[in-house]
């Protein structure tokens, strides 16, 4: 057992949620495992959940016998063992912004039990229709990009929208200026819209309007989105600029907490902003 209090940090989860995956493809059950390893069953089942912190000597034994020798993906898992304390930024070079974006994000949408965002410039990615997403996702994109590579990213947008079919809450303030911003032209905006009208109908999906008129509030910083995963994980926060990305972890995800309740609390009710929603999308018509 570790010496002290291990926190489980989000390099530990997605370092464990790698290590099962790789497991299971390979039809290995964890008594199995431990036998050929010689450790204890359970201790294995707690690398996996990141209970515990794995030894980097443990990892290399495990993809050993998992026969998992692509050396650039062994050297990422490698490296996340060393540093599963940390709780610092990430800016591994997965590629180029827009694609990396599918990495860690999508995997964080799915276990989380909510997905409560702020939103200063665009919708949330979840609550986009195609047309306005390949919109987004083209400007975005540097020059010169095969046209089958953007219409993956679309793609992969458009299906991490099935957690919005799941049990997970997903709420967002938007910045009434969102709505009002013609993505794509009126008609895709129109379209967007009235969509989102449908949407707000369900009960999993919260969206609130900050009004123009409101000068200052709890979102000057800028957009961010913050999952809340089930206990006993930490909150994690999300944001990315020109800059890069960045995941912040406990307990400095409380700030965001906090940002976001402030935010609810100075946006429109949701009847309030539902009614404001689709009087701009009759606009936009």
């Amino acid at each position: 057992m570790p010496h002290k209090p291990f926190v489980r940090t989000l390099r530990a989860q997605w370092l464990g949620q790698q290590l099962r995956a790789l497991r299971e493809a390979r039809g290995m059950t964890l008594k199995l495992v431990s036998e050929h390893l010689q450790r204890d069953m359970s201790a294995l089942g707690r690398y996996e959940r990141a209970d515990w912190p794995i030894r980097k000597g443990d990892v290399t034994a495990l993809l050993d016998l998992y026969g998992f020798h692509n050396a650039a993906e062994r050297a990422r898992l490698l490296t996340l063992a060393e540093e599963v304390w940390r709780t610092d930024r990430w800016d591994e070079d997965y590629g180029d912004v827009v694609d990396s974006s599918f990495i860690q994000y999508p995997w964080l949408e799915d276990r989380a039990e909510s997905i409560c965002s702020y939103n200063a410039l665009l919708l949330p990615g979840l609550l986009q229709t195609r047309t306005y997403a390949e919109a987004v996702i083209r400007n975005a994109a540097e020059p010169g990009v095969p046209e089958p590579t953007i219409e993956r990213w679309v793609e992969l947008r458009i299906e991490r929208q099935r957690v919005l079919d799941g049990p997970t809450r997903v709420a967002a303030v938007l910045d009434e200026a969102v709505l009002r911003r013609p993505v794509g032209g009126r008609a895709t905006m129109a379209d967007q819209l009235h969509q989102l009208t449908q949407l707000i109908r369900r009960r999993n999906i919260d969206v609130r309007v900050l009004p123009a008129e409101l000068s200052l509030h709890a979102g000057m910083d800028g957009t961010f989105t913050l999952f809340t995963l089930p206990s006993p994980y930490p909150e994690v926060a999300y944001l990315e600029n020109l800059g890069g990305r960045l995941y912040v972890e406990a307990p400095k995800s409380k700030r965001f907490v906090d940002a976001y309740d402030r935010l609810v609390k100075a946006a429109l009710g949701e009847a309030e902003s539902a009614e404001l929603i689709a009087t701009i999308a009759e606009d936009m018509s």
